[in-house]
């Protein structure tokens, strides 16, 4: 039996201002109409292999993704074996542990497992299959195997691994080591001697085997997280690691923790069309292309392009008309516009970076913000107001709240609202409205069987969406 672990706790900085940290590329639908988290998870559907069976995955994620994560697994019909909610980002050693151990918790040590990035791009599923079909034969016989991709040129974006003696009558290497990101002249080398594969942050092993290697390594790592699932608790659907103890866990990759020190490290060459869709170059060679090399993809917003060459242009929005332009990213959002030569592309994080120094939204939120019961869209605001527009899900519901510096006034779109104010309860329809006084108590909530959409309008001294004091919440939020 295989159990996949996918790892879905990434920031996709350098996709901005597509990718945010609350809103992260794997939330996205980058090379298809699914997401890389969707396309991940069916990437397994198809496996038939004799030798295993595919079992319900456990996801890793942080708190603020939750929602996301078991709503894009709802909406194709996959049910997880377990959500894990991390409170803090440790890297990967510490991640993986948490599953493995929830794995012993359940008496199932042997368990295999995959453990796969929510990110990556794999078109060959066959040579995919056949890879980990490979990878199961040496991690049932107590080696930890990772993946390396069989590189197609002299990347110096990744790390490699470098492959020793052939292991007899079979498609996999002892490691000789892992090498960090190359320069120029280094990848070259790396490329032409053929030793070399890119390290694919992919895994295959046996629970019991990986916490005794991270218990030779890392005592203090395995301690933390095993004193972090003991105080676990489940909430939904979910399971919340213990946040104060988790927080002493040793920050670490599972390269540095645990690969680059085992004796029993094994890698298996993957040649499947993988991409971990890094830079928007990097999802520009992965989507199609035109006759002239472009790709132009056009989600509300329309693309008029005259005598373009080999560029990567996106427009959620707006319409946007490009002349003369030769490898060069343009994408545009509802609330940015970032443009870049192709070959920089990669200092894109640089200007992630200087939006959090100053604080600015647009860093790690789109717009639109996405919630359990729906999603809003901020409109317009200036000192004391905004206006919002807000669609909830049939049968959703807001969190009964109040707020201490603003009040509302709802106006009804479309669909049906049912309004709790204070002590009044009632039903909205369309072109209808009401008004939420500021520290009253209210909650808002769809009894249709179609969305609801409403504009609120807030006016007050502050209006942070920290300014929500919740009473009662059907998704657990404090």
């Amino acid at each position: 039996m295989i159990l996949p672990v996918i790892l879905s706790g990434g920031s996709g900085t350098r996709l901005w201002p597509y990718s945010r940290s609350l809103y992260p590329k794997q939330f996205l639908p980058l090379v298809s109409a699914l997401t890389m988290l969707q396309e991940t998870l069916q990437r397994l559907e198809g496996f038939t292999g004799d030798e295993y069976a595919i079992q319900a995955p456990i996801i890793i994620c942080n708190e603020d993704h939750r929602f996301m994560v078991a709503e894009q697994l709802r909406a194709i019909n996959i049910r997880a074996n377990d959500i894990l909610l991390e409170p803090f980002g440790r890297n990967t050693a510490p991640a993986i542990a948490l599953a493995a151990l929830s794995l012993v918790a359940k008496s199932q040590p042997d368990t295999l497992m995959l453990v796969l990035p929510a990110d990556h791009v794999i078109q060959d599923i066959a040579a995919f299959e056949t890879a980990v079909t490979e990878a199961v034969k040496q991690a049932q016989s107590g080696k930890l195997v990772t993946f390396g991709i069989v590189p197609t040129v002299a990347e110096t974006g990744y790390g490699y691994v470098k492959s020793g003696a052939k292991i007899s009558g079979r498609d996999a290497y002892h490691v000789d080591q892992f090498v960090e990101k190359p320069d120029q002249t280094t990848a070259e080398s790396y490329l032409t001697s053929g030793d070399y594969l890119w390290n694919s942050g992919m895994f295959l092993f046996k629970a019991s085997r990986y916490l005794e290697e991270l218990e030779k390594f890392n005592p203090q790592m395995i301690a933390s997280c095993e004193q972090s699932i003991a105080r676990a608790t489940r909430d939904l659907d979910f399971t919340r690691i213990h946040a104060e103890t988790f927080e002493s866990c040793p920050d670490d990759s599972i390269d540095y923790a645990v690969m680059e020190k085992t004796q029993d490290a094994v890698v298996v060459p993957l040649d499947a069309q993988w991409s971990d869709v890094g830079s928007w170059s990097a999802l520009w060679e992965v989507s199609e292309q035109d006759s002239d090399g472009n790709v132009l993809k056009k989600g509300s917003g329309d693309i008029i392009a005259l005598d373009n060459y080999n560029c990567f242009v996106q427009a959620d929005q707006k319409l946007i008309a490009t002349v003369g332009l030769n490898n060069i990213v343009v994408v545009e959002t509802d609330d940015a516009i970032m443009v870049a030569s192709k070959d920089r592309v990669q200092d894109v994080k640089t200007i992630v970076s200087q939006l959090k120094q100053e604080n600015r939204s647009e860093s790690s939120i789109h717009r639109k913000v996405y919630r359990p019961w729906g999603y809003y869209d901020s409109i317009d605001s200036g000192e004391r107001f905004q206006v919002k527009r807000i669609v909830v899900n049939p049968g959703a519901q807001l969190s009964l709240q109040m707020h201490h510096h603003r009040a509302e006034h709802w106006v009804v779109v479309e669909g049906t609202a049912k309004v709790r104010c204070g002590e009044q309860t009632m039903l909205l329809s369309e072109n209808q409205s009401t008004y939420i006084p500021l520290g009253e108590l209210h909650q808002l909530s769809n009894p249709g069987k179609l969305p609801l959409e409403i504009i609120e309008v807030q006016s007050g001294s502050y209006l942070g969406e920290d300014d929500i004091v919740r009473l009662e919440d059907v998704y657990g939020r404090e």
